[in-house]
């Protein structure tokens, strides 16, 4: 049954969010037909090497004759889980960082703030890298880091809403009456900064799956997990890929399928901040 608040915010979608929002539930949805129906055709061979797009393989198969669609399907369970939890974890921990900074002000704020300065400043790419090799290639890993690289954007946000709340007649009336930080923490200030720490998370999301990719890409993911970004990996060097047709399905899909994600998440969190920004 959904609300009548959710009626509300899905009607103020505009058409581009209302059509990513109609993709990532298509991609939530292969993700979870990947997990249950799909069995382990993913990384098993069930067709020839590299044979093209057909009723039996509508994505074609790649060298060992593992079916791509089913590779794709898996993948986006694997993009999908790596976004959402680097994300949150991100998305938590910097609030955290953010409420205490944006509370207590003084030498808490500069020594939190110059972290995130920091952070904000370091080459990602490069420092993912490095982090990725000297921690080792594995999704839990690959988690830690983006999580990691991504907090201080969530950590400013909270700080700032944090600051414009504190001078709040409410916030004030509460601290003269005995409220503690406890109290202010769960009754206001969660939820006074949810909304934007949401829109920030969500924009995460594509971020982490990026990275995910890229990482993977770069052969520093976990060669297990069959992520997009290890399909292509796989695919760019497979010898004399871009001198054969086999380009066409074992790149092309997957690269479009992680392009599709990515703009769709964009889409739905354009619209997000434009709600939340309205609403407050």
């Amino acid at each position: 049954m959904i609300s009548t608040k959710s009626k509300n915010y899905l009607l103020s979608l505009s058409i581009y969010g209302k059509l990513g929002l109609l993709i990532i539930i298509f991609m939530i949805s292969i993700a979870v037909i990947s997990q249950f129906f799909l069995g382990e055709t993913y990384r098993i061979p069930t067709g020839n090497s590299l044979e093209p797009p057909c009723a039996e393989h509508i994505m074609g198969t790649d060298d060992l004759g593992i079916d791509i669609a089913a590779q794709i399907c898996y993948g986006a369970a694997v993009s999908l889980a790596v976004g959402v939890s680097s994300a949150i974890l991100a998305g938590v921990g910097g609030s955290i960082l953010g409420i205490l900074a944006g509370y207590f002000g003084k030498r808490v704020d500069n020594v939190i703030m110059g972290i995130c300065d920091i952070m904000m400043t370091i080459p990602q790419l490069p420092f993912m890298i490095v982090l990725g090799a000297f921690l080792g290639a594995s999704l839990r890993n690959i988690i830690i880091v983006i999580a990691f690289i991504s907090f201080a954007g969530p950590a400013r946000i909270a700080r700032s809403k944090i600051f414009s709340i504190s001078s709040e007649n409410y916030i004030t009336a509460a601290k003269s009456y005995g409220a503690g930080f406890g109290h202010l923490l769960v009754k206001h200030f969660i939820p006074g900064i949810f909304p934007v720490i949401m829109v920030s998370v969500v924009k995460i999301i594509s971020h982490a799956i990026i990275a995910e990719a890229s990482l993977s890409f770069l052969g520093l993911g976990d060669p297990t997990s069959k992520s997009w970004g290890v399909i292509l990996n796989r695919s760019i060097n497979f010898s004399g890929i871009f001198f054969t047709d086999y380009w066409k399905w074992w790149v092309v899909f997957p690269l479009l399928a992680l392009m599709l994600l990515i703009i769709a998440i964009a889409f739905l969190g354009r619209d997000a901040e434009k709600i939340v920004n309205t609403k407050h």
